[in-house]
């Protein structure tokens, strides 16, 4: 940690003061030789778990092929493949096409490029609590202030913010169903009152909620705004970086929310654990930037694409959407106990093994229990369980396991995590004890 602190900057923070050796599956042995269960995954990078022996394999294969050539200047066929196959995968209508980069928020803004060039208009809409990448176009998308965006500005304009379906914390201070999701359909009066529909390129969307804090719309929410959309011919991107490939019980979250969108902006799980993030969509929109508008030197390195490729295949062999759903449902049957045991368990939501616990210091104020969370967070890590917050409030654990962990695995994870609340509500509770 020293060394750490002596040469890198402090801005590239970490969760936990734990240095890993090694990785395999869903455990994490540090250099100290304590093994630790990973309920973070690399923030959700490893749906196929650490070092999956058949991403392991395509990488060494590759190894003795070639390393670099760029796709810029010579292609290869791995390259070819993985576009052919997410051309297959990915949601939304018609023949597709895709492009090849190195991060999710290089994905998005290529995604906003490409809905700028096809539609001519320059706005972009995007929504409270989102989170879309650290580089600028991506930051001007992103809504969390701190850490993101404080200090950094001015950012790119014609981004314009509208209110999540964050029924938990609405917006607007309804109450769903009876709201008839108002967020969605008051988008047309931020055409009234804030942008001209006929100026807006694209809404991007995390189709869940990531660093926001895993919010989970209702299922009226996106077939409405998608409706809204269309009639305006305004593009819809979905940023599935994190709700990507299984973690939501699908291959991406769109699928079982009814969003149908024009562009697909994905990272994280796509390569094993090695950079590759991609836009997909419908060729005629794709295909709008004219030759050497859209690459990059190292998009689509061959080592991640046969990572890429060995995914694909695990995903499908494993059958890990289905084993996402029963992950999801094991974290619920013990969560639901956590909420109806200690008044610090505000809400529990999520789809597939994307869940989170949104933690607070009373149900009847909702008030986020931001300190209490980063409590809950450090007693797992010195107990074995590597966890990650989230949410704009800080106040949010999010599960982001590994979906080949074991079941002995996660409940040992789970039992880890119930004690931590058990330990932060029981202070909680012997404190305002003694303040009465």
């Amino acid at each position: 940690m020293k060394r750490r602190n002596a040469a890198v900057v402090k801005g590239a923070y970490h969760a936990t003061p734990v240095f890993v050796a090694k990785a395999e599956g869903a455990v994490i042995e540090d250099v100290d030789g304590n093994r630790m269960i990973d309920f973070a995954g690399g923030i959700g990078c490893v749906n196929t778990g650490h070092r999956a022996p058949a991403v392991v394999d395509r990488i060494r294969r590759q190894l003795d092929r070639f390393l670099h050539t760029s796709f810029n200047v010579l292609p290869y066929e791995s390259y070819l493949a993985v576009c052919e196959k997410l051309n297959a995968l990915a949601p939304g209508r018609g023949p597709k096409k895709t492009l090849l980069v190195n991060s999710g928020a290089e994905a998005v803004e290529n995604a906003i490029k490409i809905a700028r060039s096809y539609t001519k208009r320059q706005a972009i809409i995007s929504f409270e609590d989102a989170f879309h990448g650290r580089t600028y176009m991506a930051m001007a998308a992103t809504s969390k202030t701190h850490p993101y965006k404080a200090g950094f500005e001015p950012f790119p304009t014609e981004v314009y913010r509208v209110p999540y379906a964050y029924c938990y914390r609405c917006s607007y201070s309804m109450t769903y169903p009876s709201c008839e999701v108002f967020c969605a359909r008051h988008i047309e009066d931020t055409f009234k009152r804030v942008v001209a529909a006929e100026s807006v390129a694209a809404v991007v969307v995390e189709p869940i909620l990531g660093e926001g804090g895993f919010v989970t719309p209702p299922a009226e929410f996106y077939p409405t705004l998608g409706a809204i959309c269309r009639k305006h011919r305004i593009l819809l991107i979905a940023d599935e970086v994190q709700t990507g490939f299984a973690r939501t019980g699908a291959i991406f979250a769109c699928e079982r929310l009814g969003l149908e969108p024009d562009l697909v902006a994905m990272a994280k799980s796509l390569s094993g654990g090695l950079p590759l993030a991609a836009v997909t969509g419908r060729a005629e929109i794709m295909d709008t930037p004219t030759a050497g508008q859209l690459g990059g030197t190292f998009g689509g390195n061959p080592l991640a694409c046969e990572a890429a490729l060995a995914v694909f295949d695990i995903i499908e062999r494993e059958n890990l959407c289905a084993r996402a759903n029963a992950l999801g449902e094991r974290f619920r049957r013990r969560a639901a106990k956590w909420q109806a045991q200690w008044e610090l368990v505000g809400d529990v939501r999520g789809l597939g093994a994307m869940q989170a616990l949104e933690l607070v210091r009373s149900k009847s104020s909702r008030e986020p229990a931001d300190a209490e969370t980063a409590q809950v967070s450090q007693y797992c890590y010195e107990h074995g369980l590597v966890t990650i917050t989230a949410g704009s409030y800080g106040n949010v654990i999010r599960l982001l396991v590994p979906l080949v962990i074991t079941d002995a695995q996660m409940d040992e994870g789970l039992d880890v995590l119930e004690a931590a609340l058990a330990s932060v509500a029981d202070k909680k509770g012997v404190l305002m004890a003694q303040l009465t």
